[in-house]
């Protein structure tokens, strides 16, 4: 196994060590700068871990869903999604968290790492409130390290361009997958027809 890397003395070697602007971007508080970027940011990536392993699950909502509520502390509204509620899950049982905000248009994206809690308070749930749904719960990230990831893999991936958007119709279809997966119990055409209206009735 001479071939794998096993200890960071030989990552280390290999790659040397991260230059001042790597390193001086890095900070433990939300400054203006990087405030700019969550206020802007309609998506982000929401790390979380648990007993069961890692998860990676995608948050979006309009610019700004995620709350700077000082500039040690985010809010995160958990708006409707599959009741799987994995990241929520993870949360309760270890607050580790990590964040990927990420800016249509912008190669620039931002990271920030934490501690989060769940909180049920009604009077912060009311205010994230849309369409007079408040969101059931809602995550309290106090934040560790922030930090911009430089735009190379924005570049590379030629993600904004929209002459590059892959034609969903090439892919498999929600419904064709879960039909597969369950034996035709659940999904289908059917499945596929009716969730474009199902979504945009459960959004909030």
């Amino acid at each position: 196994m001479a071939d794998r890397i096993t200890t960071v003395e030989q990552l280390e070697a290999l790659y040397g060590l991260p230059g001042e602007a790597s390193t001086v971007k890095e900070v433990g508080s939300i400054t203006p700068h990087y405030r700019a970027f969550i206020e802007a940011a309609p998506f982000a990536a929401l790390a979380t871990n648990g007993p069961e392993g890692l998860d990676c699950s995608p948050r979006g909502d309009k610019p700004g869903f995620i709350r700077v509520h000082d500039e040690h502390t985010l809010l995160l509204p958990d708006r409707r999604g599959n009741n799987r509620v994995d990241s929520l899950r993870n949360v309760v049982r270890d607050p580790n968290v990590a964040l990927l905000f990420l800016i249509p248009g912008s190669g620039t994206t931002l990271r920030v790492n934490g501690r989060a809690h769940l909180s049920v308070d009604a009077q912060l749930l009311s205010s994230f409130a849309v369409e007079e749904k408040a969101p059931r719960s809602v995550m309290v990230i106090s934040v560790g390290s922030v930090y911009f990831q430089c735009a190379r893999a924005i570049v590379r991936s030629d993600l904004w361009n929209p002459a590059k958007h892959v034609d969903p119709k090439s892919l498999p279809s929600v419904g064709e997958i879960l039909a597969a997966f369950s034996g035709n119990r659940v999904g289908g055409k059917e499945y596929d027809r009716a969730w474009s209206a199902r979504a945009q009735q459960t959004l909030w």
